[in-house]
């Protein structure tokens, strides 16, 4: 072998050692890390160049600019995304329909990812077939637990795309901007007793939902200074460790000590069936907040991304501007 040859063999050698590229525009080798995720501590790349979404992990690695190449639909969220988000929702190939059973394995396949994210809760984690999944990409459960909870279930989800970056320039601005109305609102909120009826009432069974400090539509409001009474008659797991659906007819004893109340309204500020059946009933209008105008509805309770919970700020802003 001349003294050329044996150069660049070595230098060749050395490359591949070291990790670098070969060829001119061939990538890198992937560094990767362990991540502890729902599903155990999983090896992923550093940087994840091809990332699917499903669930909760679609808005959050949407709002983090995370590099998608498929995502479940998620249409009931597409009132919160900015105009940019909702482009791209739309671009992008959908892997899995509203529901985990829902999973289509051969797109996902065809998408070629390097990391798989399942954004579902541990139950629903079931209809999943994980390990078809794990032949395709490194998958981690990252699901929801407690409704308040979507803080760390969106930072676990940009952490393990890559994106920490962008989600931290989104909290922080969440974060100035709840200090504001906080502020804002300090005096007119001391000492008040807050009151919430959820929009997940069970109406069929004569039922509505009394939702305390933690639970979908009070946890933002809490950002701002608001604080609800009242806990859980008998706690459960997941929401029903901060809600409760109680029968209709108890609407009096559950919130007539209530100073002010607030109610869920669709993100298009709508007024859904569950919150409907409530408003519509003569008990509703023979509470005393009702009876001094202190019954407000709030939109945007929905929330799961600090980009999200901006527009519930907003919408909280907006609402107790006029509260008596």
């Amino acid at each position: 072998m001349s003294a050329t040859h044996r150069l660049g063999a070595l230098l060749l050698a050395t490359c591949l050692l070291a990790g670098c590229s070969t060829t001119e525009g061939t990538p890198a080798a992937a560094e990767t890390r362990v991540f502890a995720a729902d599903n155990g501590n999983i090896t992923i790349p550093v940087k994840p160049q091809r990332v699917v979404a499903t669930g909760y992990a679609v808005p959050a690695l949407l709002e983090a600019d995370a590099p998608l190449v498929g995502i479940s639909a998620w249409s009931r969220g597409l009132l919160m995304m900015t105009a940019e988000d909702k482009a791209t929702y739309e671009r992008l190939t959908k892997i899995a329909g509203e529901t985990a059973a829902e999973t289509d394995y051969e797109k996902i396949a065809l998408a070629k990812p390097d990391l798989i994210v399942i954004g579902v809760p541990a139950p629903v984690l079931g209809d999943i077939d994980v390990k078809r999944l794990e032949a395709i990409a490194p998958v981690v459960a990252i699901g929801p637990t407690i409704p308040d909870a979507w803080r760390e279930l969106s930072r676990r989800q940009a952490d393990a795309a890559g994106r920490m970056e962008t989600f931290d320039q989104a909290r922080t601005a969440y974060e100035k901007q709840a200090a504001e109305v906080k502020a804002k609102y300090a005096p007119k909120l001391s000492g008040r007793r807050f009151g919430h009826l959820g929009g997940y009432g069970q109406v069929a069974k004569g039922n509505f939902m009394r939702e305390f400090n933690g639970s979908f539509g009070t946890n933002i409001a809490q950002d701002v200074g608001i604080s609800y009474y009242g806990q859980v008659t008998k706690p459960g797991p997941g929401s029903l460790a901060v809600s409760e659906n109680v029968s209709i007819e108890l609407l009096p004893e559950s919130l007539r000590d209530s100073d002010v109340i607030t109610y869920t309204l669709e993100p298009d500020g709508s007024v859904g069936p569950a919150v409907k059946y409530v408003l519509d009933s003569p008990l509703w209008k023979s509470l005393p907040a009702v009876r001094a105008g202190r019954a407000i509805g709030v939109r945007y309770t929905q929330a799961a991304t600090y980009g999200e919970a901006m527009l519930t700020l907003k919408a909280l802003d907006s609402e107790l501007a006029g509260l008596k």
